[in-house]
């Protein structure tokens, strides 16, 4: 029996939040208030437990068990912080939200029927005809039932069930027909008042650990992005060269993932990027993470706008609306009105059915590159070799676009808590970087030989019309950052929910605040309709930040004098080449964006 169904809370489907969670913490033990992330992914190293490591939830066993001030009691105060303390910091939804950017686990069919009433009621014949077979499957799989009620029962009720279940748990053959169950009332076709209250989250967490294959398939999922457009650009901009950034930022970010790693194995408190900066900063290290990571977010929404635009700009050339002295080109009527088609899923509570969507970013990047390549050499346009070796003028544009391509160190703490084997995650990670950083110079040289001086900030941009790759390859650009908007931009709406007054908290203050992250999204790519040099900006500061100096610094800040002098020199060293990318790049892109390049 793993640590979630001992502690009572199998179903770690509901993140609660606010302050709510004082009182959910004295039902539960009277102790500190529980943590979002409780029992996720430190099983493994907080079995010992007499250490006091145990008293991270308030459920650990031997003499830190118990609460926070035991643990204190124990003379343990330098190994682990105050948890209920860190527990209790914004925000409190970063676990959850990030897991669904990576396609941790997606969840199972039986939990998408069950928070989905419209679907349960539509098969209610089917679920009624095969109920025995789906009960079996979910007693034996850990499955939500599909009769799972919509409010969940409190953390005292789920006590009180775990009390009365018996030691040991008996075969689903040997058990009696269950009598049966009174009838639920009518489900509402609008949700109940409690429902409506931003007291929790419901998003899907990992629902087991992750195998070393999905754990891969994640790191790629996150790493294939929409970076992989603007490659060949970058070479244009910068020379051939310029290649040799790939590999080199590649190297340094695979580095310092598994300095990430160091800092999350160096306490069984630290399971996120934001607990990495508590650990090593304090509190302002927790709040400083996160709002880069929050902003970071947001930022990548604008591109998504950009790069709808730009696509369907290019195969309906011809559009625009003029409407009582207002008139939108086909750029920004396709931006607005995809935006517009984007806002209905960025008020959804529950985002599994696009957690599935989500994992279809390393399918929709394979089915780029294939098409990039098909037009090269199976439809006649072949390649001309052509371009300068080295253009130093727009080097730290090219800095930031290929620093782009390797912005994934935010998700990758909850992939690591996530895997079964955390052995594997030095492999995992050198493996998702030498494929990413092969694929990306391997596009970008392709892309540059086909078009050459020609080449656009997108590639896809350049392929002709006419030939159904083309057409392939444009349409796959559309539909990828379509169906990753809205849980791209989900973490900053939760952390907004979260800061918001007690009274506040309610649905119809969460749909504005997601609607004014949309329309603020939109605003910004209307105003900077620069797809290659906001991504440059991005890169530039975003991406030297998160992947490259934070790293460095939280790790020495946390292993301090255990850290051999050889690795002191190194991370400083990527720290200075980091803060100078920085502010070089991020120079460059806004003074072109400024002059309107």
């Amino acid at each position: 029996m793993d640590r979630d169904e001992e502690k009572g809370h199998g179903d770690r489907s509901l993140l609660f939040i606010g302050d709510e969670d004082d009182d959910l913490g004295v039902d539960r033990d009277g102790g500190s208030p529980p943590s979002s992330d409780a029992g996720s992914s430190f099983s493994d190293r907080s079995d010992d437990g007499g250490d006091g490591d145990g008293a991270d939830d308030g459920t650990g066993t031997g003499s830190g068990s118990g609460s926070d001030d035991d643990a204190d009691g124990d003379g343990d105060k330098e190994r682990a912080p105050n948890v209920a303390r860190q527990q209790a910091a914004w925000p409190q939804s970063y676990r959850q939200s990030i897991d669904m950017l990576s396609a941790v686990q997606s969840p199972s069919v039986t939990s998408i029927m069950a928070a989905s009433p419209s679907i349960t009621k539509f098969g209610s014949s089917f679920l009624k005809a095969g109920s025995s077979f789906f009960l079996k499957k979910g007693a034996t799989e850990g499955s939500l039932p599909l009769t799972r009620p919509l409010l969940p029962p409190s953390l005292s009720q789920l006590s009180q069930q775990q009390q009365q279940q018996p030691a040991g748990r008996p075969s689903t053959d040997s058990l009696q027909p269950r009598p049966p169950a009174p009838q639920p009332p009518a489900v509402q076709q609008r949700p109940s008042a409690a429902c409506l209250k931003s007291n929790y989250i419901e998003l899907p967490p990992p629902s087991s650990k992750c195998s070393s294959g999905q754990s891969i398939i994640n790191g790629l999922n996150v790493l294939c992005g929409v970076g992989i457009l603007t490659t060949c650009f970058g070479i244009k901009q910068a020379g051939w060269l310029s290649l040799l950034l790939l590999p080199l930022l590649g190297a340094c970010s695979c580095y310092t993932g598994l300095l990430l790693k160091r800092c999350i194995d160096s306490s069984p408190t630290i399971e996120t990027y934001p607990d990495i900066g508590r650990a090593a900063f304090g509190i302002p290290g927790r709040v400083f993470v996160s709002v880069c990571i929050f902003t970071y977010c947001p930022a990548c929404c604008v591109e998504y706008i950009t790069l709808l635009g730009d696509s369907l700009s290019s195969v309906f050339p011809s559009a625009h609306l003029a409407f009582t002295g207002i008139y939108l080109n086909s750029h920004n009527l396709f931006a607005i009105s995809m935006a517009l088609a984007i806002l209905p899923s960025v008020w959804l509570r529950n985002l599994s059915l696009l957690s599935y969507l989500s994992a279809g970013g390393v399918v929709a990047t394979i089915t780029v590159v294939v098409c990039l390549f098909w037009v090269g050499i199976g439809d006649g346009v072949g390649f001309h070799p052509s371009g300068s070796a080295l253009n130093l003028t727009h080097l730290p544009l090219a800095l930031g676009l290929y620093g782009y391509c390797f912005s994934g160190h935010s998700v990758f703490p909850n992939i690591y808590s996530s895997m079964k084997e955390r052995s594997q995650f030095p492999f995992v990670l050198l493996f998702c970087f030498i494929v990413v950083t092969i694929v990306y110079s391997g596009v970008a040289a392709t892309g540059f030989l086909m078009f050459g001086e020609s080449t656009m900030s997108q590639f896809t941009l350049n392929m002709p019309q006419q030939y159904v790759p083309s057409k392939i390859a444009i349409w796959m650009t559309i539909v990828n950052p379509y169906t990753k908007y809205a849980l791209t931009m989900t973490p900053v709406a939760l952390s907004i929910e979260e800061a918001l007054p007690k009274m506040m908290r309610n649905y119809v203050a969460g749909m504005c605040v997601r609607t004014a992250l949309v329309l603020s999204t939109v605003v910004v790519a209307l105003s900077f309709p620069y797809f290659a040099l906001v991504m440059a900006l991005l890169g530039s500061v975003f991406t030297m930040l998160v992947a490259l100096i934070l790293p460095c610094a939280c790790y020495l800040s946390i292993k301090r004098e255990l850290v051999p002098l050889w690795e002191v020199v190194l991370c400083i060293t990527i720290i200075l080449i980091g803060l100078g990318c920085a502010f070089v790049g991020s120079y460059t892109s806004i003074n072109q964006m400024i002059g309107g390049s």
